[in-house]
């Protein structure tokens, strides 16, 4: 590969390094520590658990990434989510890890878990709780516990997928405190390992404190008590092999129900290698590209129907397949194009003309049940008085209205800049993406790093002269810097990840994978909604 790309392998490299640092949880002396309880570790449980040879979409795997470091760091959110195969049966696995702060709940972690179930929730999948947590993260209960989307809104989410019919499995595998009790008791079955195993309300310490009563947790809420006396679990079982097992079997017992009808032919290899997509892809943000050639590398044979494709050339919109599966394409596309009246428009940004195009295919592929795929690589809309003046506004506010009343499903890949309004009309996470993942390259940000950075200099420059304090260049250009570094470090593709406004940073080589997979996974959901799009700015 040539040098301009050795830089890319060096971000997968770095990428690679994280993923497998992210996989040992606490660490390894406290993986060690739950072997000697006789425990698998979450990710063990799920490799145990899943199909063998079956693809396993692992979401949220950076989540708190570089976060709660004054707590000693919470990896991963301390808890294991993801999308696989269970007995052939496509589900979502929920896996606290304990070797995490004893797999507790911080602010991330309930974000982490909520965005879970709303995977299940859209996708009709059904959902397996394997928990092993010490509750809320007493320290942090004030950010975790009483709001709308904290703690308490994953027992609403039970019960509202238990009124959706959506399947719910839970295994108590360790603890299993307070509030945190009534999730698997809440799920259709409940099962629960002996000795290792316990659900209860308070703890022997709590209880000794709040009743004066003396009594062991084994007693209070073990296995034995919760099957034989209280009937409060299902099951019990020696070991977490043979728990696991137990749902493997409930998960072969499961009906078949409709289905979406999302168009589906056998697959072909994309267009060019995965290996030819990294090299085509340039680091340089200010290097144009032609997307085509990065969407020849994404689709079955490289075959893209284009859609009004000699108008507004900054976005590309196409039907194409995926792995088998038809989808509607809106890409931005980086490279300078010319008009028919003969006018330069700049790639990555969005054009009167181009949001016009993409909103009257997104109504098209909802006409013709085709779910969507979005890969950002914006840098906004169009600003300036021609614009303005030509009703980018109006054109923008179009675009943004077809795709957020979309009904088919929506995945999104952020390649490139995600930049301000261009994120929004693009499928960002605000616009319920079945899906949405970057790519290393990826930066995510109200503008870019430059422009905010001068911006944000102008505004502190401006605060001093009010003071009456004068900064000379030396100090304008150090604070320039300071102001840049902070920036650059939120526009990352991991402080994304960490806060989950993307589900997770992937190999550009695994993008048809992600899609393939959302898209089988939104099949199982079929479509009850017409599609309206209400007053449609004219």
């Amino acid at each position: 590969m040539e040098k301009a790309n050795q830089n890319f392998l060096d971000l997968l490299e770095k990428l690679q390094a994280k993923t497998e640092q992210v996989k040992l949880g606490g660490g390894k002396k406290r993986i060690e520590s739950e072997h000697e309880k006789g425990k698998l570790t979450a990710r063990e449980r799920i490799d145990y658990l899943v199909d063998r040879d079956s693809q396993f979409l692992e979401i949220g795997a950076f989540a708190a990434d570089g976060m709660y470091e004054e707590e000693g760091g919470c990896p991963s959110a301390g808890v294991v989510t993801g999308i696989g195969y269970v007995s052939g049966r496509m589900c979502v696995i929920v896996a606290n890890d304990a070797t995490v702060k004893a797999g507790a709940w911080f602010p991330i972690t309930a974000k982490k878990n909520l965005r879970a179930q709303e995977i299940a929730m859209e996708n009709h999948l059904p959902i397996i709780y394997l928990v092993d947590s010490a509750g809320v993260f007493l320290p942090m209960q004030n950010e975790i516990f009483p709001d709308k989307e904290h703690f308490g809104r994953q027992f609403r989410n039970n019960a509202k997928m238990s009124a959706m019919g959506i399947v719910q499995v839970a295994a108590i595998m360790g603890s299993c405190v307070a509030g945190g009790a009534y999730l698997p008791i809440m799920s259709d079955e409940a099962m629960i390992v002996d000795k290792t195993g316990s659900i209860f309300l308070a703890g022997s310490y709590l209880v000794k404190a709040a009743i004066g009563e003396t009594v062991d947790n084994e007693t209070l809420g073990g296995a034995t008590t919760h099957c034989e006396i209280s009937g409060v679990t299902d099951n019990k079982y020696p070991n977490d092999p043979a728990c696991l097992d137990a749902i493997r079997k409930i998960f072969a017992t499961l009906g078949e129900n409709p289905k979406a009808g999302f168009d589906r032919i056998e697959a072909k290899d994309a267009g060019i290698s995965g290996d030819r997509l990294l090299e085509i892809f340039p680091l340089d943000r200010v290097k144009p590209y032609d997307m085509r050639e990065v969407i020849s590398g994404l689709v079955d044979g490289g075959q893209l129907d284009e859609y009004k494709k000699d108008y507004g050339k900054t976005l590309i919109c196409g039907t194409a397949r995926i792995e088998g599966w038809v989808v509607g394409i809106i890409a931005n596309q980086r490279k300078i194009v010319k008009t028919a009246k003969g006018e330069m428009q700049m790639g990555g940004v969005i054009y009167s003309d181009s949001a016009d195009k993409a909103a009257r295919f997104i109504m098209n592929c909802n006409q013709r049940k085709i779910p969507l795929v979005f890969l950002q690589d914006v840098s906004g809309f169009m600003v300036g008085s021609k614009a303005e003046h030509g009703g980018i506004i109006k054109d923008g506010a179009k675009m943004v209205n077809a795709m957020a009343n979309s009904v088919v499903p929506k995945f999104t890949i952020v390649v490139g800049n995600s930049y301000g309004a261009g994120n929004y009309a693009m499928c960002g996470k605000a616009y319920d993406p079945r899906l949405i993942y970057s790519w290393p390259t990826a930066q995510m940000a109200v503008m870019s790093g430059a422009s905010a950075a001068k911006t944000l200099l102008q505004i502190k420059v401006a605060s001093l002269k009010k003071t009456g304090k004068e900064i000379s260049s030396e100090e304008e250009n150090q604070l320039l810097e300071e102001i840049t570094s902070k920036y650059n470090e939120e526009l990352s593709p991991y402080y994304a990840a960490a806060r989950l406004w993307v589900d997770g940073v992937i190999d550009p080589r695994e993008t048809r994978k992600v899609i393939s997979m959302g898209i089988e996974a939104a099949n199982h959901a079929p479509i009850t909604e017409r599609f309206n799009v209400g007053v449609i700015q004219t």
